[in-house]
C-alpha cells in the first residue's frame, strides 16, 4: 500500500488522542484502513479495536476494503455506524432492566401516524389549527424537530426558543412530550432512540457506564465534522479514559448543521471533550489538478472557522479545467462537447444547491432530450404536486371541459394548499364539477369553514372559471396571474413549517415561471413537458443535491444555479448572517471539490446575479497559476490573492512570480494595491472601480470581514460587489 509522508504519519500515531485534518479526495479511507492493519500487525486485540463510520454505505465500502488487504485469516475489529452502536447498547440496557423493551419503528408511515396522533393530542379542540397542523409537510417538518431533540440533548422547549420553525408551529414543544408518551405506551422507539435511550440512561447511572466501558483500547471515527452532540457524548462514554480516539474529517465540510453538525466539533471542541490531542493534516487531495486545488482553497479562505490548512494537488492528478457559464444553452453544450470527446453522460453530474432549482435543469435536458437520472425519484418535475397543479390551471385555460372533471377540480383546489381537509375538497371538487356552480352561502358543504377559507376557496373557483377566457395569453403571463390570484408566495410560505422549505416552494414558481417564458411560442409543448413520464436512465447524466453528493465524485461536474439568493441561499426574510454564510461557504466548497477533470460552473440568465462564490473562488487566476507550473511566465502574474498563492506553491515545493492585482487612477496596473485588509467599508464611502469609475457605497451586508456592497457608480449606476474582490480603490477623505 503506497503511502505519502503525511499519511504514514497518521498510520504510525504513537499514543493518545489524534485529530486528523482531511481534505477533499486525501485518500482518508486507505488511511484509515492502513491504521487498522498497523495497530494488528503490532499486537493490538481485534475486539480492543472500533472503528466507527458516518453511514452505511460507508461502512461497507472500509470493511470491503479492509478484508481485502488483511492477512489471509487476520481477525479484523468491528467496523460499526452510530446507530448499530446504539442498537448493541440498546439491546444490552433491556437485557439489564434499565431500559423498557420497545420495538423500532421500521416504517414510516408508522412514525408518521404517531406523529399526527401527537399532533391531535396537544391541539385538541382547535380545529382550525390542526386542518394545518396535520398536513404532510407540517407533521415531517415535527418529526425533524423531535430527531433534532434528542441530537442535542436539550429540553425541547429551549430548542423551539433557539431555533425559527416558522408559523403554525407552537405545538411542537407540546406535541413532542405526546409523541414520546405514545412511543412509551406503545413500546416503540424510532432510530434517534438507539442513540437518545441508552445515553440518557448510561449518563444518569455510573454503575451502568462502569459495564460498558474499558473495553477498547482505541476508537477511529470517519467523519467526524458531522456528528452531532449526542453522537459525541456517546463517543466520549464508551471510550472513557482509556482509549485513544482517532478523529478523522475536514472542518471544512461540514455541512449537516441543520441535523445538528457543528464545525467546532472537529476544532476546539474534540480537545475539551477528550483532552490534548495530535493534529496530522492529510493535504494532499489525489482527486483533482492545482486548478481546482487552489480555486478550493480561494473558496473557503473568507471562513473564519475552518482549519489553517491548504489543500494540494498530487502530482499525477487530472489536470482540472474550470470553465464558467451563463444558462440552460450553456449546460447543454458543455454536456454535448463531453459525449463528443468520447465520453458518457454516466460520468457526469449536476449538482444543485436544492431541488428546486433542479426543476429548470431538468427541462433544460428534456428539452435537448439527453436522458438523465434523479438521486431522488420523487423529485422528477411531473411528480410534484405543486408543478402537477400549475400544468393544470395551463391546461384548463386550453381545454374548458376540464371544469367538469372533478379529478382535476380536486388538484387545483388542492395545490397550493388551501388549508382545508381533503376529505372536504373531495366532496366540493364533485358538486362544482356537477353543478358549476359555487354552493349557497349556508350549503352544509362549507359548514365548519373559517370565513377566511370560505373566501380563498371561492376566490380559486372564480379564477378556475376565468382561467378559459384567458387562453391565449402566453405561459409565464398566465402562471404569473395564476401565481398573484392564488396569493401562492404566501400560502406557500405559510404552508411551509420550515422557513427554508417555504422558500424553496417560492423559488420554484419562479424557476417555472422562467422556463414558461423560454417556451412562450410554444404553450402547448410546455404543459406537455411537464406532465412527460420520466424515468431514471442509467445511462443518463445524474442530478443531485450538493447533500447528496457528498462523499462521492466524478469526472465531470456541473454546479447549476450558482447564483446569489439560490447560493448561497437567501431572502430578504432570512437574510444572511455571518454563521449562515460559513454554511453556505462550507457547502460550495463541497460542490466544487467533487470534480475530477472538469468543474462548470454556471449561472442563471435574466435578472440572477452571479454568485458571489463564483468570485471569491478567482477560478482564472487559479487556472492561469496551474498554467504557469508548466510554463513559468516571463512576467509576474497578477493575482488577486498573491499570499495564498505563494503558500500554496511553497507548500509544493514550487514559485512563481506573482503580485497583487493594482490600481491606478481606475485603471488595472502593478502599482497601487488591492483594498487593504484593515479597511473598514461604510455606507457613504466613496470609491473607485478599475472598470466602473467613480461611486458611493450604498449598502453593506454579509460578513463584516469581507462584506457584500452595493455601489452606486455615476456612470454605471447600481453594482453589488464582494468588496476585498473587487478591483477597488477607497477615495481618502471622501465621506458623503
Amino acid at each position: 500500500m503506497r503511502l505519502t509522508e503525511q499519511q504514514r504519519a497518521v498510520v504510525t500515531h504513537a499514543s493518545g488522542h489524534a485529530r486528523v485534518a482531511a481534505v477533499a479526495g486525501a485518500g482518508k479511507t486507505t488511511t484509515m484502513v492502513a491504521r487498522v492493519l498497523h495497530l494488528l500487525a503490532n499486537g493490538v486485540a481485534p475486539n480492543r479495536i472500533l472503528v466507527l463510520m458516518f453511514n452505511r454505505a460507508a461502512r461497507e465500502d472500509f470493511t470491503a476494503k479492509l478484508s481485502r488487504l488483511a492477512p489471509t485469516g487476520q481477525r479484523l475489529p468491528d467496523v460499526r455506524t452510530f446507530h448499530s452502536i446504539g442498537h448493541r447498547l440498546t439491546q444490552s440496557l433491556t437485557r439489564w432492566g434499565a431500559l423498557a423493551p420497545r420495538q423500532l419503528l421500521s416504517h414510516e408511515w408508522q412514525r408518521e401516524r404517531l406523529l399526527r396522533q401527537a399532533t391531535l393530542l396537544a391541539l385538541q379542540g382547535d380545529d382550525a389549527a390542526l386542518e394545518t397542523a396535520l398536513e404532510v409537510e407540517r407533521l415531517d417538518a415535527l418529526g425533524h424537530f423531535c430527531e433534532l431533540v434528542k441530537a442535542e440533548m436539550v429540553a425541547p422547549d429551549e430548542l423551539y426558543g433557539r431555533l425559527d420553525f416558522g408559523s403554525d408551529t407552537e405545538h411542537f414543544v407540546a406535541a413532542f412530550d405526546r409523541f414520546e408518551t405514545l412511543l412509551e405506551d406503545h413500546a416503540l422507539m424510532t432510530y434517534a432512540d438507539l442513540l437518545y435511550r441508552p445515553l440518557r440512561a448510561l449518563e444518569a447511572d455510573a454503575r451502568l457506564r462502569e459495564r460498558v466501558q474499558g473495553f477498547l483500547d482505541h476508537v477511529i471515527i470517519d467523519e467526524y465534522q458531522d456528528i452531532n452532540l449526542a453522537q459525541q457524548r456517546l463517543l466520549a462514554l464508551l471510550a472513557g479514559r482509556q482509549a485513544a480516539v482517532m478523529a478523522v474529517g475536514d472542518a471544512n465540510q461540514c455541512i449537516y448543521e441543520w441535523r445538528g453538525a457543528r464545525p467546532d466539533t472537529m476544532l476546539e471542541n474534540f480537545t475539551a471533550t477528550f483532552g490534548a490531542a495530535r493534529d496530522y493534516p492529510l493535504s494532499m487531495t489525489f482527486r483533482h489538478g492545482h486548478a481546482l486545488a487552489l480555486a478550493a482553497n480561494h473558496a473557503i479562505a473568507a471562513n473564519r472557522r475552518r482549519p489553517d490548512q491548504l489543500c494540494l494537488a498530487a502530482p499525477d492528478n487530472p489536470d482540472t479545467r474550470i470553465e464558467v457559464g451563463q444558462g440552460g444553452a450553456r449546460l447543454v453544450e458543455a454536456l454535448g462537447q463531453w459525449c463528443a470527446s468520447g465520453r458518457s453522460l454516466n460520468e457526469a453530474c449536476i449538482l444543485v444547491r436544492s431541488w428546486a432549482l433542479s426543476v429548470s435543469v431538468q427541462l433544460q435536458l428534456l428539452r435537448a432530450g439527453i436522458p438523465f437520472r434523479l438521486a431522488r425519484e420523487d423529485r422528477f418535475v411531473f411528480r410534484l404536486p405543486l408543478v402537477q397543479a400549475l400544468a393544470g390551471y395551463l391546461e384548463l385555460a386550453r381545454h374548458a371541459d376540464l371544469l367538469r372533471e372533478p379529478r382535476h377540480l380536486l388538484m387545483l383546489l388542492a395545490q397550493p394548499t388551501p388549508f382545508v381537509a381533503r376529505d372536504r375538497l373531495v366532496h366540493l371538487a364533485q358538486r362544482l364539477a356537477d353543478s358549476q356552480r359555487w354552493p349557497e352561502r349556508h350549503d352544509p358543504l362549507l359548514a365548519g369553514l373559517k370565513p377566511i377559507q370560505r373566501r380563498n376557496l371561492k376566490r380559486r373557483w372564480e379564477l378556475l372559471c376565468e382561467l378559459p377566457r384567458l387562453a391565449n395569453w402566453p405561459p409565464a403571463k398566465l402562471l404569473e396571474h395564476v401565481v398573484e390570484r392564488l396569493d401562492a408566495e404566501k400560502i406557500l410560505k405559510r404552508a411551509a413549517a420550515r422557513r427554508e422549505k417555504g422558500e424553496e416552494d417560492v423559488r420554484l414558481l419562479d424557476v417555472l415561471i422562467e422556463q414558461a417564458g423560454e417556451l412562450a411560442g410554444d404553450p402547448e409543448a410546455f404543459i406537455a413537458m411537464l406532465g412527460n413520464p420520466v424515468e431514471n436512465r442509467d445511462d443518463g447524466v445524474l442530478i443531485t443535491t450538493v447533500h447528496g453528493a457528498k462523499g462521492l465524485e466524478w469526472p465531470w461536474v456541473a454546479l447549476w444555479g450558482t447564483n446569489e439568493e439560490d447560493f448561497p441561499h437567501y431572502t430578504r426574510d432570512t437574510p444572511l448572517d455571518a454563521d449562515r454564510l460559513e454554511e453556505e461557504r462550507r457547502l460550495f466548497y463541497v460542490a466544487i471539490t467533487r470534480a475530477r477533470e472538469r468543474l462548470w460552473i454556471l449561472h442563471d440568465t435574466g435578472e440572477h446575479r452571479p454568485s458571489r462564490f463564483m468570485a471569491e473562488m478567482a477560478w482564472q487566476d487559479c487556472q492561469m497559476v496551474a498554467e504557469a507550473l508548466d510554463m513559468p511566465p516571463e512576467t509576474p502574474l497578477e493575482v488577486a490573492s498573491p499570499r495564498l498563492v505563494e503558500r500554496y506553491l511553497a507548500a509544493l515545493g514550487q514559485s512563481l512570480p506573482v503580485q497583487a492585482v493594482r490600481l491606478t487612477d481606475g485603471v488595472a496596473s502593478a502599482t497601487a494595491p488591492y483594498v487593504a485588509d484593515e479597511i473598514c467599508f461604510d455606507v457613504g464611502q466613496r470609491v473607485r472601480h478599475a472598470v466602473f469609475g467613480e461611486g458611493e457605497i450604498q449598502v453593506v451586508e454579509g460578513d463584516p470581514d469581507n462584506p457584500v456592497i452595493e455601489v452606486r457608480f455615476a456612470h454605471a449606476g447600481k453594482r453589488r460587489l464582494i468588496a476585498r474582490r473587487a478591483p477597488l480603490a477607497i477615495l481618502e477623505g471622501e465621506q458623503a
